[in-house]
């Protein structure tokens, strides 16, 4: 029963990003209801002392000072609505989707065995899960959303953030910086804890373009506007930006001929989704492939690429997997595991290893059956050699 215990720290390690998306989109909820109430109590503080201090002006006019206090409580309401719209909105509903995967987290800790129903069924949701990411990170948003449906994990996948995703990397195809530096604009204190710096990269592209088109007076704007508070970090990059305006885009000078790449867009986007994949603690690969790269890598030996001895029960022999696991490291076993060619079962002491007079070893099992259809003969299948079944010699390996 030890061998089939759920490994939870193993399952775990997968369900970080799970739990931690819902969990960033509710702090996005909090931080702008936040900004709300600051902003708002602020202006009804300051009414508030302004009343105060001229109250004790025995000349202060009683419409004034009654205009003052409806205005202070036009506010307030004001502000009650925003905050129950953004609840009603944005909050309630991702509040739901964390209980209802802290619910589904709850079920795997429950799991007494690997072989039970219930870790059974929890394992296959989290698969039609991996699917869906997969056809997310791939751009099909209306495949993941039928999935997502049939399977009623709706609440299990996050739909809303890829196409948030797609909507910003599109238009960063279409040469436009401006939804990618409204993101910025909403997670610039997260993007400072990552020392990232998308938003300077971001910004330098508008200015780059503005020297394409040559509209020297708005580029120089521009850059005193977006470029130089980043000179305390990005001083050199600063520097050769403003040189660019001497250069066109059919330069040929090296520097700033790069600067001038189309290529330029394809890495924003590569940094959009590095560091929404981080402020999220998504991977940069599927989860499936994650998955399937650890699955291969406990099984792939140097013998799986060797053509002469492929097992077909090996998903690392496999043509297609077989690619996958390239870049994955060898197995380490302490003890090996000697599986027969014949039948792709393990040769252990309920099933010994035979050796023909050639050398050549497999399963006690496989040769049995073989010699029962052939009259007590056997044929080695890598030389055709044959012999009798009593001519084999058992093999112990130390």
């Amino acid at each position: 029963m030890a061998s089939n215990r759920v490994n939870l720290d193993g399952l775990l390690i997968f369900e970080q990003p799970f739990a931690r998306v819902p969990y960033e989109n509710y702090r996005k909820v909090f931080r702008a209801a936040q900004k709300n109430i600051e902003r708002e109590l602020g202006a009804i503080q300051a009414a508030s002392n302004d009343l105060g201090r001229n109250a004790q002006n025995v000349c202060k006019d009683t419409q004034e000072a009654i205009k003052s206090l409806e205005g202070m409580i036009g506010r307030v309401e004001s502000l009650k609505r925003k905050v129950t719209d953004l609840q009603a909105t944005a909050g309630s509903p991702t509040l739901g989707v964390m209980r209802e995967r802290c619910r589904h987290l709850a079920i795997i800790e429950q799991v007494q065995s690997s072989q039970d129903s219930e870790h059974i069924r929890w394992v296959d949701t989290r698969l039609d899960r991996w699917i869906v990411d997969w056809v997310l990170r791939h751009g099909r948003e209306k495949t993941a959303r039928h999935i997502a449906n049939e399977k009623g994990i709706e609440e299990l996948v996050d739909i809303d953030l890829f196409v948030d995703i797609r909507r910003i990397e599109d238009a960063l195809r279409g040469h436009s910086c401006t939804e990618a530096l409204a993101w910025c604009s909403e997670n610039k204190n997260a993007l400072r804890k990552l020392k990232s710096t998308l938003e300077f990269d971001l910004r330098l592209q508008e200015y780059i373009e503005l020297a394409r088109e040559r509209r020297t007076i708005d580029a120089i704007a521009y850059a005193r506007k977006h470029l130089i508070p980043w000179q305390e970090t990005h001083l050199m990059q600063i520097q050769q930006a403003s040189a660019l305006l001497a250069f066109s885009r059919t330069t040929t000078c090296n520097p700033y001929k790069r600067l001038y790449d189309s290529v330029r867009w394809s890495n924003l986007i590569q940094s959009f989704r590095l560091a929404i994949f981080s402020l999220n603690t998504l991977p940069s690969e599927p989860l499936l492939h994650l998955a399937l790269y650890g699955g291969l890598s406990s099984l792939k030996l140097p013998t799986c690429y060797d053509h002469d001895v492929k097992n077909r029960d090996c998903p690392v022999c496999d043509p297609w997997l077989g690619k996958l696991a390239e870049e994955v490291p060898f197995s380490h076993h302490v003890n090996s595991t000697i599986v027969c060619r014949l039948s792709g079962k393990i040769m252990d002491e309920d099933n010994a290893p035979m050796a023909f007079p050639n050398g050549y070893v497999y399963s006690r099992e496989a040769l049995e059956d073989m010699s029962a259809q052939n009259d007590g003969k056997v044929k080695c299948p890598r030389t055709q050699e044959e012999c009798d079944f009593s001519n084999l010699k058992k093999v112990f390996i130390s």
